[in-house]
């Protein structure tokens, strides 16, 4: 003999465990990726951090590339840009504000990075910020085909020093370094000698450096002064 379920016993078992937040997932999964790495992320290490089933984690992403595109979206909200003190600047000196920001930004998420490398970021905050950019390209004057490389170029250019930031030994290895280059053959290494005080150059004065190389380039490039 057979009982037949009511209806209300029947949708409990069908919905299974609670729902849980979007803004916990993400969080949760950022601070996965903060801790164990970019590769750690999947939906089952997911799921078990947040003590839930993969089923959950489903009813909002088809897949884990669409949860990687929600994470890195995350971190691109983190981005601190105020668009009012932005329009005060020139556009070499929002410029460079932008790409600080970024930079800052991923390096409190030093294992974000390699998420970046798998795909473009598409999400909202991701758009707004690019619009951000390139609008100040444009309104010093570069012509859209320029603007769009130039802004290429910057957002390359932090990824490239945020993925450096992830493997980074700081001030232990930096001292390894520059013991090295200081104990190089003068006969062999003359001009690693002649700058071995100044090695390795630390990861945020190359970054310095860089930036002001790519904003001079710019400049050359025609924009209204």
């Amino acid at each position: 003999m057979t009982t037949s379920s009511s209806p209300a016993e029947t949708a409990r078992r069908s919905r299974g465990r609670p729902a849980v937040p979007l803004d916990r997932i993400l969080a949760t999964a950022l601070r996965l990726v903060d801790e164990e790495g970019a590769e750690a992320l999947s939906m089952r290490s997911l799921a078990q951090r947040l003590e839930s089933g993969t089923a959950t984690l489903y009813r909002h992403f088809g897949n884990r590339a669409s949860l990687v595109t929600h994470v890195i979206d995350r971190v691109f909200g983190e981005v601190d840009l105020d668009p009012r003190a932005l329009a005060e600047l020139s556009w070499d000196q929002a410029c460079r504000t932008i790409a600080r920001s970024m930079f800052d930004t991923l390096g409190r998420h030093r294992n974000i990075a390699p998420l970046l490398m798998e795909r473009t970021p598409t999400g909202p905050n991701a758009m707004v910020l690019r619009e951000r950019c390139l609008a100040v390209l444009l309104d010093g004057g570069l012509p859209p085909s320029v603007a769009a490389r130039a802004y290429a170029t910057l957002a390359r250019y932090v990824l490239g020093f945020a993925i450096q930031l992830a493997g980074s030994g700081g001030d232990v290895e930096q001292e390894r370094a520059s013991a090295h280059f200081h104990d190089v053959s003068p006969a062999e290494f003359p001009a690693t000698l002649a700058v071995a005080d100044s090695l390795p150059v630390p990861l945020a004065d190359e970054f310095a450096f860089g930036l002001e190389l790519i904003v001079n380039g710019l400049r050359a490039a025609g924009p209204a002064t």
